[in-house]
């Protein structure tokens, strides 16, 4: 129930290009992946993802680059999840027993289905917008794994 590293990517790459949107431009790639120290190319396809399902905006060229869109601050975090990793994981046994359901319960089942029920309550409630109160430049340094 551990979200992925292209979860993590695609949130920060978003936050980062929220926090950069007064500057009225496009925010290439490269500039991304540096800022957060995160691989590039792994980095430009879970962006291209979110730009298909409609959270950000992509534009080529020299001065192209990702921007922003009217529902991306709306969006809450699960659909980021879905985009990037689907749902299964909320279905999954922790211990990964095949039968493993409310009738045939492995031990933790009951604790790791209220866990994830919060967890998705967070996921559900929580938007990208909301994620975005903190100053630009500690903010900016808070999504870098440096």
């Amino acid at each position: 129930m551990i979200l992925s590293k292209s979860f993590g990517y695609a949130l920060r790459g978003i936050l980062y290009i929220a926090k950069m949107q007064d500057e009225k431009r496009k925010i290439q790639i490269d500039e991304i992946a540096g800022n957060l120290s995160v691989p590039k190319h792994f980095l430009g396809k879970i962006m291209q993802q979110t730009v298909k399902e409609g959270l950000l905006k992509s534009t080529k060229g020299p001065y192209g680059g990702f921007s922003i869109v009217d529902k991306t601050l709306s969006t809450p975090l699960i659909k980021l999840v879905e985009i990037t990793e689907g749902m299964d994981q909320f279905k999954i046994c922790i211990l990964k027993l095949k039968y493993c359901n409310g009738i045939n319960p492995c031990p933790l089942h009951n604790d790791m289905q209220v866990i994830r029920g919060k967890f998705l309550t967070v996921l559900t409630e929580t938007t990208i917008g909301d994620l975005l109160k903190d100053s630009k430049v500690n903010f900016i340094k808070s999504l870098s794994t440096n």
